[in-house]
């Protein structure tokens, strides 16, 4: 009899996730020493038990009818007796005689003993006491579970009962489902050892074709087994752990691409067959409670289906490691260089599972698996992650799933010391936190209740009392309803919130040199309008003394500006905070832009200028916004064409906002002094001096956009009129129009009209002179000159 099973539970696939391979082998080690001991002490007592068993049934010998002990003196005469002949006795009558010894029990005794005659009883009452004392557990016979009765006692002794455990059809089926497996796997071993050895024999166009042949097999064998899971998942779940099987495929052939084809093929059904809710396991009162055939079914689809999607994202975790360890194991069909292509397969499947299934069970640790693989040093994987969890983001309406993913993020960038790739932290800004007032505003009760004099005209006093109770009733289900979703809501926002604050401000106290500040900076801009009133004052004077430091680049310094715009208008309104250094840096840094690589800051710089000047017209100066508008105009002379859309969308919208700015387009001089196009302080530039002559040239610009806004800018950009623009141009803000006009796919938009073809005459072969005369005296030339060669 082998140890018995421990019932120690397996480790979660959670605690596994937490658990050092130097713990899990002490626990191991552990584990089987334990069984050891066990195994042991129970052979010993087994041991004991087959001996006071054995002892307590035996049979007594027979023995004859009278025994008598030999004395010295007659040993000579035994002798001498047992050398006499026998055939006083026939043969038939000594065989008589011998049976009916045999059966004669009840005079079977000692004559020749002292002892009483019903000694025996004692006897059998201790025997039968040291029985009950002995543990009532014998050995498994041919490995079958044994029910042990109560012992029988007769004239021999105690004879131990016992009956065979009736088996169960489930079990039975379970068993031979068991067998045909191992058969399978061995005839599976059988036929790629002997395929292996076929294959050393055949030729390269011949092992291709072999090669084709089982793939093509394996399709089929996959086709029908995920057929027949979505066509019935309730009866044919278990057909998934013989699929799941497959990816041990041991053929070196065609294991590669075999295992690739399952991987897939499981991450679809279980897409398709995974209910929309979470599988939570039964307690021991439902499991103890007789239910329905049918419900009893889907429990058991419900358990089979959670354990079988447990074992495949074991098995999908476990092909990425053995990838990142470079690990191979012995007997393996794949080899180290095919990692690669299968660790790239599981983690696209891992994304597709994320996204299909966020409310079902390991969500969390799916989430946990692929944050790492975020950072990972292959652009591939990290790319996939990375597009992952954005889609994750948008499509997180609760915000369960991104609180969960902003936590792991933040324990990641904590534990490797803020050294991370940004695209990890840039994935942030799809976060839906700005979305939520927007959303608790649709779930606020809309319906319209009656007033008291509404009732009293058109409503009796009984329908009034009915009516009373009725909207009570209404108001409490609509409050509860949008209540809870509110609540839900905020809090799951609200801590989301905190951990990117957290791991943003972690970045600017501990790292701020490090990589990641242009992603840090980006999103404080992007969630700038969220931040609490406390931590303005600390964070404007830590912005300030980044951009006076002169260490960070053009994008991140109009980062900077960008955030502390955002949050100045926003809830910094009650802040009495004049920002003009800002306004100095954003000027100063106006002209750097260029038809060259920070071409992608100009949508940055777009958004800044919508913040400061349109937004906060009432805190700006009539010199800031002149110096700012001639400014963009010098600029956009010098931009690709898209910027320069923006840029002159920019400044009509300037105009708009400060409408005495239109002098700018009157060559007379304002007041005293003249324009000092070189100096960085827009107050006192004097830009009232000089005229927006750019929007002259620009009108012979090449882009029929650009000579349009410049044509509708110098005329003083009406709303009305033959000098108005279209409505499409007119109500696009100037990052919509940025992006519209776009040149990266290196297309020209719109597109450039084709020249106009001109007719040219074709001259036909031949007989083509008008003069026939003349076209006779060159053939009669040319006849004759032929001939006089030949």
């Amino acid at each position: 009899m082998g140890p018995p099973r421990s019932k120690k539970r397996r480790p979660t696939f959670r605690r596994l996730l937490k658990t050092s391979g130097v713990k899990l082998e002490n626990k191991l080690k552990n584990r089987q020493l334990k069984q050891n001991v066990s195994a042991k002490k129970q052979r010993k007592e087994q041991k004991r038990l087959r001996q006071a068993v054995k002892g307590a049934v035996a049979a007594l010998p027979p023995r004859p009818l009278e025994t008598y002990c030999p004395r010295p003196d007659e040993e000579e005469e035994e002798d001498f007796l047992e050398s006499l002949p026998t055939d006083m006795l026939e043969d038939d009558d000594l065989q008589l005689m011998s049976s009916m010894a045999q059966r004669a029990s009840f005079i079977t005794r000692d004559l020749s003993s002292c002892a009483p005659v019903h000694s025996g009883k004692k006897r059998g009452s201790e025997v039968t006491k040291d029985y009950e004392k002995l543990p009532r557990k014998m050995a498994r016979i041919e490995q079958k579970e044994v029910i042990h009765l109560l012992p029988i006692k007769d004239k021999t002794g105690l004879i131990p009962q016992s009956i065979q455990k009736p088996v169960s059809q489930k079990e039975e089926e379970e068993e031979e489902e068991e067998d045909d497996e191992d058969a399978a796997e061995q005839e599976d071993q059988l036929e790629n050892e002997g395929a292996a050895e076929s294959m050393e024999g055949l030729t390269a166009e011949e092992r291709e074709q072999r090669r084709a042949q089982k793939i093509q097999e394996k399709k089929l064998r996959i086709a029908a087994l995920g057929s027949a899971v979505i066509s019935d998942p309730i009866s044919n779940v278990k057909r998934v752990k013989e699929l799941r099987g497959m990816l041990m495929e041991a053929d070196p052939s065609v294991a590669v691409t075999v295992r690739k084809l399952v991987m897939v093929s499981l991450m679809e059904i279980f897409k398709d067959v995974a209910p929309t809710y979470r599988i939570r396991p039964l307690t021991e009162d439902e499991k103890t409670t007789k239910v329905k055939k049918e419900t009893q079914q889907l429990r058991e689809f419900e358990e089979i289906l959670v354990s079988q999607y447990k074992f495949y994202l074991e098995d999908l975790e476990q092909i990425i490691k053995d990838w990142k360890q470079q690990k191979k194991k012995r007997r393996q069909a794949v080899n180290l260089q095919s990692y690669g292509g299968l660790a790239a397969v599981a983690v696209r499947c891992l994304t597709e599972l994320l996204l299909a299934l966020p409310h079902f069970n390991f969500h969390n640790n799916i989430i946990v698996l692929l944050v790492p693989l975020m950072n990972d040093a292959d652009r591939q994987v990290s790319d996939m992650c990375c597009d992952a969890f954005r889609k994750l983001f948008v499509q997180d309406k609760l915000g369960a799933a991104s609180l969960a993913t902003v936590r792991v993020i933040s324990g990641l960038v904590k534990s490797l010391s803020y050294s991370v790739r940004p695209e990890v932290l840039q994935t942030l800004l799809s976060l839906r936190i700005r979305e939520v007032k927007k959303d608790i505003e649709a779930t606020k009760p809309t319906k319209k209740f009656m007033n008291y004099q509404e009732k009293k005209k058109n409503l009796s006093r009984m329908q009034r009392k009915w009516k009373k109770a009725e909207e009570k009733l209404d108001k409490e289900l609509l409050e509860a309803e949008a209540s809870e979703n509110k609540e839900h809501k905020l809090k799951l926002h609200t801590e989301t919130l905190n951990m990117v604050f957290l791991v943003y401000f972690r970045i600017l106290k501990k790292a701020h040199r490090s990589a990641l500040l242009p992603a840090v900076l980006e999103g404080l801009a992007n969630f700038a309008h969220l931040i609490n009133l406390e931590f303005f004052d600390d964070l404007l004077n830590v912005l300030q003394n980044l951009i006076q430091s002169g260490d960070l680049s053009n994008q991140e310094s109009l980062h900077c500006i960008q955030t502390v715009f955002t949050i100045l208008s926003g809830q910094g309104d009650v802040l009495n905070i004049d920002p003009l250094t800002f306004y100095q840096h954003l000027y100063r840094m106006l002209p750097r832009l260029h038809a060259g690589a920070s071409n992608d800051d100009v949508i940055i710089v777009l958004r800044c200028l919508d913040t400061m000047l349109t937004r906060r017209k009432k805190q700006v100066t009539l010199q800031r916004a002149m110096a700012f508008v001639k400014r963009l105009s010098t600029l956009s002379l010098h931009l690709l064409p898209d910027a320069s859309v923006g840029i002159l969308a920019a400044t009509r919208a300037a105009l708009h906002s400060f409408p005495k700015c239109d002098f700018l387009l009157d060559n007379e001089i304002q007041g005293s002094g003249f324009y000092l196009p070189e100096l960085d302080d827009p107050e006192h530039c004097n830009a009232q001096n000089t005229a927006l002559w750019e929007l002259h040239t620009l009108q012979r610009h090449y882009h029929p956009v650009v000579r349009l806004f410049a044509a509708h800018l110098s005329r003083g950009a009406p709303s009305e009129g033959s000098a108005a623009l279209n409505v499409e141009l007119s109500r696009r803000a100037p990052v919509e129009l940025f992006r519209d006009y776009s040149l990266k796919d290196m297309t020209f938009n719109p597109p450039v009209d084709k020249p106009p073809t001109k007719k040219k005459d074709h001259f036909v072969v031949g007989d083509s002179l008008l003069d026939a005369e003349l076209q006779k005296h060159i053939d009669k030339v040319l006849h004759t000159h032929t001939q006089t060669q030949l």
